[in-house]
């Protein structure tokens, strides 16, 4: 796990690559990975690498970034954030062609695989990357990034030169970059509470989408292509194929997300998620796995409390376990760290920053997630909710038409009484993207001109056009509980729930693995989950040998609240809207001192 950047001046006319400005965006990213850092400079000097690196796998020197073979004169070099769970069978693999390897290290396996297959040895790799490899040969640059879009990476092309790093912040540190917003990206987030993908809150600035390569040749002739879609994988019909064991299929994963030359240690909170993970993590890896729980002050002996349950879990598997409570005090201390390390707004991930900084305080630099598991087998009340919403609203005359009506006179009064979406149900919640968004949004299209400025609402409605974009999401898949995970995953999982886990863990050096976020595992269960007979998360909590407790398998789903609202009001001594009013404060943030 690490950072990195790129600078490629491609364009004839464009000057060389400033090796002051790479090291600057390298040096915004020293928490990714400080354990060392490195640059590496093309002889006409038009191409610059830099690395920041968190040492995990193949801990010596050997192991250091930027990496090229030591082949060929040097034709390949490359820059990587990220794991490779199954590098060690694709180099028996490679090896048994006779190639041969120096290193202990993931990394040099990407290069060989490279130089033997060219951009689709995506295809091959089972984990969490983002990569920029330069051939030198070719004279171009390939960047790919993971299927689910666990590892961020961020480009931004001028015309002239082309410059890649691994967090938006990076990119803007490096002081060559233009900083006028991007309508679309500020109105994204206030509907959902993250930025969507390609977006960011500048126009000069866009995500590589997730599943996707590009590579930019030495005329800025690009080509940009889509590997993986698991979208696709929920629109295959059910087949009679043979039964796959759940059981084996999560042992499999969790075992190779335990790769690592550093303890792994497990996240446990009081759900079917972490607490299935942590049975069969204890079984993978033996007593004494260090497990972390974090409980908050302000819920200690309510229901929304998981200490005592995820306690009891970490005694039953003889964990090394850790609780770390913590309340408004901590979080008036962590406050401004927090807001710097967010490198996109996000109305979530302070939980994980939380529980990431207590693993780092028990000496882990790995633990593993249980995120995933609910877009994976239907755990969010979304998944009945929003097909529900859509039956019923179809099933009104004329609903669209009259709704829209309907909006126009309540919606400036309606919040008065009811939740303000409840004036779009009739317009929107006959189709599945416009009740995904009456139940994902955070605010509704028609409110966003009283939280930004109204032209810039307008333009990036119309650039988004975000009912028609959700729709969109998921054509093709005629399930309705696979439709919703099509949105579910490519919407809330990767915008928000993968991007907060990578920014909060990195903010103290910590690597997240996410054992269910795996293409793998995910095509291994895409065929029968969310369908008659399929696997689901109860099915999912059995397979561990020591069974969990009947409290836990029996539980209600609660969710995992945070009391922001709470430590907002004790900071500012005013009351907040609970995630409206955090959404507010951290979009000022993220805008201070900008020229919008």
């Amino acid at each position: 796990m690490c950072g990195f950047a790129a600078l490629f001046s491609y364009h004839s006319y464009a000057p060389k690559i400033d090796q002051s400005e790479l090291k600057l965006i390298n040096d915004r990213m020293l928490r990714r990975g400080p354990d060392g850092e490195g640059f590496w400079y093309s002889d006409d000097g038009r191409v610059g690498l830099a690395h920041r690196r968190l040492a995990i796998i193949d801990l010596t020197a050997t192991g250091h970034q930027p990496m090229a073979l030591p082949t060929q004169n040097e034709r390949y070099h490359i820059t990587y954030n990220g794991e490779i769970y199954n590098f060690r069978a694709l180099r028996s693999d490679l090896e048994a062609e006779g190639f041969e390897f120096v290193t202990q290290s993931d990394t040099e396996v990407l290069l060989r695989l490279y130089e033997r297959h060219g951009p689709d040895m995506v295809q091959l790799l089972r984990g969490m990357f983002a990569l920029v490899i330069w051939d030198s040969q070719e004279r171009d640059l390939f960047m790919a990034r993971d299927p689910f879009g666990i590892k961020p990476l961020y480009y931004a092309d001028d015309g002239r030169t082309l410059r890649i790093a691994s967090q938006v912040k990076a990119l803007l540190a490096g002081g060559a970059i233009d900083q006028d917003p991007d309508p679309a990206g500020h109105a994204g987030y206030f509907l959902m509470g993250s930025v969507p993908e390609p977006y960011t809150l500048y126009r000069a600035i866009k995500a590589l989408p997730a599943g996707h390569w590009m590579r930019v040749g030495s005329d800025g002739d690009r080509r940009i292509v889509r590997y993986f879609d698991p979208v696709q994988k929920l629109a295959e019909p059910a087949t009679d194929g043979p039964k796959i064991n759940l059981r084996d299929a999560l042992l499999e994963s969790i075992k190779a997300h335990f790769i690592a030359d550093v303890p792994v240690g497990v996240f446990l909170s009081a759900g079917l998620d972490s607490t299935s993970i942590a049975g069969l993590s204890a079984e993978c890896q033996g007593g004494g796995l260090q497990s972390i729980t974090l409980g908050f002050d302000e819920f200690k002996g309510q229901a929304f409390d998981e200490v005592p349950l995820a306690e009891a879990v970490a005694d039953l598997y003889k964990m090394e376990h850790q609780t770390s409570r913590i309340g408004s005090a901590d979080f008036d201390k962590i406050y401004d760290d927090l807001l710097d390390s967010m490198d996109q707004p996000s109305i979530d991930g302070v939980n994980t920053y939380f529980v990431a900084q207590a693993a780092v305080k028990k000496g882990l630099k790995v633990a593993l997630s249980g995120l995933g598991g609910d877009e994976l087998f239907g755990g969010y009340d979304t998944f009945s909710r929003v097909p529900d919403m859509v039956n019923k609203v179809r099933g009104v005359p004329g609903a669209s038409l009259f709704g829209k009506a309907f909006r126009l006179v309540t919606a400036p009064w309606i919040s008065n009484f009811v939740s303000p979406k409840a004036a779009g149900i009739l317009e929107h919640g006959g189709s599945y993207g416009g009740a995904y968004l009456l139940r994902r949004g955070l605010y509704m299209p028609w409110e966003l001109g009283q939280v930004m400025d109204g032209d810039m609402a307008r333009a990036g409605l119309r650039e988004l056009d975000p009912i028609l974009r959700l729709n969109h999401l998921s054509d093709g898949v005629d399930e309705p509980k696979r439709k919703v995970a099509a949105l579910e995953l490519t919407q809330y999982m990767r915008n928000q729930l993968l991007r907060d886990s990578d920014w909060a863990g990195m903010a103290h050096s910590l690597e997240i693995r996410m054992p269910l976020v795996d293409r793998m595992l995910f095509e291994q269960l895409s065929p029968s989950v969310l369908r008659p007979g399929g696997q689901t998360k109860q099915k999912m909590a059995q397979t561990p040998k020591v069974s969990l407790p009947d409290r836990i398998l029996n539980r209600p789903k609660t969710g995992f609240a945070i009391p922001v609202d709470r430590w907002l009001e004790a900071r500012s001594g005013t009351k907040e809207r609970g995630y409206r009013g955090w959404a507010q404060t951290v979009h000022q943030a993220a805008t201070l001192g900008s020229r919008f």
